[in-house]
């Protein structure tokens, strides 16, 4: 590979020099007996630092096991921001007036040059995220990466390849599999309590639209070129890249060059539990059935099984498995079964195959201490990602499609096939 980098080496050696002093603070600094010190946790740099970076930080240093000493972001006010943010943490809990922890860092290839860091959060737009993910693996970084995981099928079986040759831990972050409402429905579908699964609905959002936005002005602070990153130009606009004030979520999800609309956004949650739920981790449907605009679209599973995409406006986001014997229809905080009591069934310690997580961030640390895979690895994510990304191919070419999940292709359909990866500039490709 070219160098991860082209940074000047005074640059370079300098934030290195920043990075590694925070290090060796005495283990009372931060909060007494007890408290680890920052050389005894996992030290994480988050690249990406908009709005979804605030939640990711908080549940991470809620586990007491990370110490957050770089962040990187091309807007620097959001980058300031975290980094404030963050070392106003660690000053409250040293009952101190200011405590530096993390620091700024515009490129974040410089980044992943420190040694001195472990792991990597990656909180960028999905355009992003397989350039950065197979050069965070290269560096030696062990990586959390927001769901979706990639924007093309080839980018994530790229994320998977780069994962396995350097031998990473690799945590999708499909926290819905943390949550005990979704392991609940999971675990009645896999032991057999709802008889044999006949279909599963999945009620998110469609695909995503062409490019209608207008050139506005950019704002002070913020890098375009390395916003847009392995794309080819688009103008800044707002709706792209938020200013810090902004009361909306971002919303380059919802064009195709950035992201994959609602099916890869609560897709990359719903159809990933019917995914675990259908034990298919490491699998995915061999047809997908078009319909009218609107209508939807129907998985057809090697099994037998359907796994229907069913948008219901003004509906909750949800999956709903149908057995010969039951129903399990669960959501965000909600659980609703047929028979009603299987809800409040109790599986034993040992009774159940279904990996057991309560807390998605402290998994992956405890990943990256035992070299095990955690509950949701890059494998999981790919294959969850690829069924969302084929679905918005059949929507895009408004027809049905054959698929071969073990050779990740369509079946005799060239046209389709060339929709499986994207032009990237030469700088980033994967």
């Amino acid at each position: 590979m070219e160098s991860l980098v082209k940074i000047k080496r005074r640059d370079f050696l300098k934030a290195g020099a920043v990075i590694s002093s925070f290090f060796i603070v005495p283990r009372h600094v931060l909060g007494g007996p007890g408290y680890l010190a920052p050389s005894d946790k996992i030290s994480l740099g988050f690249i990406g630092c908009g709005r979804q970076s605030g939640g990711l930080r908080n549940r991470f240093l809620d586990t007491k096991e990370a110490q957050i000493v770089a962040a990187s972001d091309v807007y620097r006010i959001k980058q300031e921001t975290f980094v404030n943010a963050t070392n106003k943490w660690y000053a409250d809990k040293a009952e101190k007036g200011s405590y530096k922890s993390a620091v700024g860092i515009e490129d974040f290839r410089e980044l992943l040059n420190s040694k001195d860091i472990d792991a990597v959060v990656i909180a960028s737009p999905d355009h992003w995220h397989a350039a950065m993910a197979v050069r965070a693996a290269e560096a030696g970084k062990d990586i959390y990466c927001e769901k979706p995981l990639s924007l093309t099928v080839k980018e994530g079986r790229a994320m998977v390849n780069a994962t396995r040759k350097h031998n990473r831990v690799f945590q999708t972050g499909s926290m819905q599999r943390s949550a005990k409402e979704f392991r609940q429905a999971v675990e009645l579908v896999r032991s057999g309590a709802i008889g044999e699964v006949k279909t599963v609905y999945v009620n998110v959002g469609g695909p995503p639209k062409e490019w209608d936005l207008q050139e506005e002005t950019l704002p002070d602070g913020l890098k375009w070129d390395l916003w847009m990153g392995p794309n080819s130009g688009r103008p800044y606009n707002n709706e792209l890249a938020p200013a810090m004030n902004a009361t909306f979520w971002p919303k380059w999800r919802n064009y195709r060059e950035f992201g994959g609309g609602g099916m890869t956004d609560w897709g990359a949650h719903m159809f990933d539990i019917a995914q675990w739920g259908l034990d298919m981790d490491s699998s995915g449907p061999v047809e997908l059935v078009y319909s009218e605009p609107g209508k939807g679209l129907v998985y057809k599973y090697a099994n037998g099984i359907e796994v229907v995409h069913r948008p219901m406006e003004g509906s909750k986001q949800h999956c709903h498995f149908v057995g010969t014997n039951g129903e399990v229809w669960v959501a965000r905080g909600e659980l609703k079964t047929t028979p009603e009591s299987l809800k409040d069934k109790v599986f034993k310690d040992g009774s159940s195959n279904v990996y057991a997580s309560d807390n998605h961030y402290a998994d992956f640390l405890n990943a990256i201490k035992t070299r095990k895979p955690p509950i949701c690895d890059v494998e999981t994510g790919h294959r969850t990602a690829s069924v969302c990304n084929i679905g918005n191919i059949a929507y895009q070419l408004q027809r049905s499609l054959k698929w071969d999940p073990a050779k990740e292709t369509f079946v005799k359909d060239k046209e389709a096939d060339k929709l499986l990866g994207r032009d990237m500039k030469k700088e980033w490709k994967v």
